[in-house]
């Protein structure tokens, strides 16, 4: 992939390998400083972290990969053209090696100037941010990362890996080793167990086997640049569309602005193949895009974001309140915004969590959709997320079934999937009906279903059934700080007034009445799905999310 020609300035290739024009150098001068480089010379490895934004003032470098049997070439760049791609926002290890081929001068800008440059420059922010972006899909689609995964796909730890890379946009090279006989060969002369499945190897030198969310994340330095000591202005717990609008607008506004997310950015909403009534889209735009892009956004603005941690506890005894990790950390913070959301719940069926993975899915992306190309299967659930699943993989399946408890879908889904469904001949909707049983080996086989008005069972040959019924917050580490209703939602604002039966809930300390989504713990505001009486869509948990900060902005000049 060589740099473009300056004249195509509308080509794909010339955003992603902008020349920058005299004028526009001289605004990045005063934030770095020229470097003499000689040819050969290594500026940054992958792995590397604050890695430096390199202009091109004049010499030549290219970016290349190391792998297993040498290095593959990734870009060249020339005089005018500058370095970088969303590790640069991010903060995250470097993914590649920059190496310089022609002798000549750098501009060189150290990694907290460059994104303070980026967060006020907007003609600067939109050149690269769009480089930046169009680069990241770019090593994506050609799988120019420095991790390779090799599993299977009858392996449920397999896919939650694929998963966390696919959402958290890493690049990552994928080998199936039901498939690819040469590398399930390589992994028996190292001896490596099948229970030892699946294998990463990270930055072509760690071997990881059968590795946790967090030993990977550790490996790929997710979090090696996140200072957990520093008292926060606002810790954001949970990135889905309610976090991640907190976070743009918190940090946008000058705010410390930490994130904290168990998996990837994007909530429930990142499964999402297609949400098309959200505002600004009219064709539609998947969970997993609007996540990156919102996640992006925050991080130009300087919000800082722990992957792979999951909140146990909260310290509310005393401001700074202190959020406590799954290992240990405490990070403090002024006031704190909980946007957990909700998960799906699990149906009480026997089998489920032994099939958890291994023919039982709780999103629909495309990964899951390549396990069950071509085949039938069974959507659970009346609300739009199934809605969206369901037309999704009917695009690659033979028959979707969609089986709904009610005897209709007009109270809670929109009308546009209702439609959808309704009139694809790939979507079969049983209404009145429930699963009664999973049945199967090794991996699911059967699903059995009953008609609810009849009484009558069905069995039926089906591997793959992806539930999304209801909803249940995460709130168990909130027990004693927060008022919640008896389903475990938090309780905000008026809702506070209305606590009959729940004598167990804090109560609201202070002589001010509490904000619209401020918790009885004042200076903690919950948003999005964890809130009791949400709306249960998109759009109003980003609204809370952006509006919560204004609350924020207040609890912080009063504490």
């Amino acid at each position: 992939m060589s740099t473009p020609p300056p004249s195509s300035a509308l080509d794909a290739r010339s955003q992603s390998f902008p020349v920058l024009s005299a004028e526009q150098i001289d605004r990045i001068r005063s934030s770095g400083r020229p470097r003499n480089v000689e040819r050969g010379e290594i500026l940054f490895e992958p792995g590397d972290s604050a890695v430096p934004f390199f202009v091109l003032l004049s010499g030549a470098m290219e970016i290349v990969q190391p792998t297993l049997d040498g290095e593959r070439t990734i870009a060249t760049h020339g005089p005018g053209e500058f370095t970088g791609e969303i590790t640069m926002i991010s903060g995250q290890r470097c993914l590649a090696r920059g190496r310089v081929t022609e002798a000549g001068e750098f501009l060189e800008v150290p990694g907290d100037a460059f994104r303070s440059l980026v967060a006020k420059d907007a003609e600067l922010s939109e050149i690269v941010l769009r480089a930046f972006i169009l680069r990241r899909l770019e090593l994506i689609r050609q799988g120019y990362g420095n991790v390779i995964l090799m599993g299977s796909r009858h392996s449920a730890q397999t896919l939650e890996l694929r998963e966390f890379l696919t959402r958290n946009d890493y690049p990552h090279t994928y080998v199936d080793l039901d498939t690819d006989r040469t590398s399930q060969e390589l992994l028996d002369r190292f001896d490596v167990k099948a229970s030892e499945v699946p294998v990463v190897i990270c930055h072509s030198r760690t071997v990881l086997r059968n590795p946790t969310i967090q030993a990977l994340a550790n490996c790929l330095g997710f979090n090696s640049s996140i200072d957990d000591k520093v008292v926060r202005d606002v810790i954001i717990v949970g990135a889905g569309p309610a976090g991640l609008a907190a976070a743009v607008y918190a940090a946008s506004e000058g705010l410390d602005v930490l994130m904290i997310e168990t998996r990837a950015p994007g909530g429930q909403a990142g499964s999402s193949s297609k949400i098309e009534n959200y505002l600004g889209f009219p064709t539609g735009v998947s969970g997993l895009e609007l996540a990156a892009r919102a996640t992006t956004q925050a991080q130009k603005f300087g919000a800082d974001m722990l992957i792979a941690r999951s909140v146990v506890r909260l310290n509310c005894g005393r401001r700074p309140y202190q959020v406590v990790l799954d290992n240990g950390d405490a990070p403090p913070a002024r006031a704190i915004v909980i946007a957990t959301g909700a998960q799906y719940n699990k149906p009480e069926l026997e089998n489920l969590e032994k099939y958890e993975g291994e023919g039982i899915f709780y999103g629909a992306t495309y990964i899951e959709s390549q396990l069950c190309e071509g085949e039938e299967l069974v959507v659970v659930g009346g609300g739009n997320s199934a809605g969206q699943a369901a037309v999704y993989l009917s695009q690659s399946a033979r028959m979707v079934h969609v089986l709904v408890r009610g005897p209709e879908l007009s109270s809670t889904m929109s009308r546009y999937l209702i439609q959808r469904l309704t009139e694809n001949p790939r979507i079969d909707l049983h209404v009145n009906t429930e699963i009664v049983a999973l049945e199967g080996g090794a991996r699911l086989e059967r699903v059995a279903w009953q008609d609810k008005q009849t009484g009558a069972t069905s069995k039926h040959p089906i591997q793959h059934v992806f539930i999304m019924t209801g909803a249940s917050p995460h709130t168990e580490w909130l027990k004693g700080c927060v008022a919640m209703d008896d389903k475990g939602f938090i309780l905000t604002g008026r809702d506070l007034d209305d606590q009959s039966g729940a004598e167990q809930n804090p109560r609201w300390p202070l002589d001010r009445p509490p904000q619209m989504f401020e918790t009885s713990l004042p200076g903690v505001f919950a948003v999005g799905d964890v809130r009791a009486g949400n709306v249960k869509r998109v759009a109003a948990a980003v609204g809370e999310g952006a509006i919560s900060i204004h609350m924020v902005h207040q609890a912080l000049a009063e504490a």
